[in-house]
């Protein structure tokens, strides 16, 4: 009988300190990492799309919001996730790389990462105590999914027609304009 060989743990720390120097992205799941793969056209066009609406909403409100750079800290599932875009309120995160108190978390659905993003990562950022919505965007229908915090659960609004509302940040953005080209 064989032994599975297994990846060396690594910390936090060590995490944080080699990413910073990393040529590619890295998420961390309890002490293994794992390489972020790049996104194509259609992918980067609705993250820009929604930064601009987010951006905007967020500064009117004393908040940030960040595109694809910027770790979201998960200290229940001792996880750090690269989401699409972040939104923070909190004047505690000042970490320049990782926010630990997010509001919003939005991540873009493409064929390699819809799996992990539906269940992995949407599970792991509903732990976040701060966490107000999180929001999934197809990118091969005209589909967004807003799951927002109501106590313990997470109720989803499926929206394919008419506009997205975003009450973390007060914001309400016309589908179209996240589809827009």
């Amino acid at each position: 009988m064989g032994n599975a060989k297994r990846k060396p743990w690594i910390s936090p720390q060590d995490y944080l300190a080699a990413e910073r120097s990393a040529e590619v992205r890295h998420e961390y799941v309890d002490g293994e990492i794992f390489a972020m793969v790049g996104a194509d056209r259609r992918h980067a066009t609705i993250v820009g799309n929604l930064l601009v609406a987010l951006r905007q909403a967020a500064r009117a409100r004393g908040c940030q919001a960040y595109a694809n750079d910027v770790k979201v800290r998960v200290e229940a599932a001792n996880a750090f996730y690269y989401p699409d875009l972040v939104a923070t309120c909190s004047q505690a995160d000042d970490d320049p790389y990782v926010v630990k108190d997010p509001v919003l978390v939005v991540e873009v659905l493409s064929d390699s990462t819809e799996s992990i993003d539906r269940r992995e990562k949407r599970t792991n950022y509903q732990k976040v105590p701060s966490l107000r919505e999180i929001v999934l965007v197809s990118q091969t229908e005209r589909l967004v999914e807003v799951y927002r915090r109501d106590g313990t659960d997470w109720p989803a609004d499926m929206v394919r027609d008419g506009p997205v509302m975003l009450a973390s940040l007060d914001l309400t953005v016309p589908l179209e304009a996240v589809y827009e080209d």
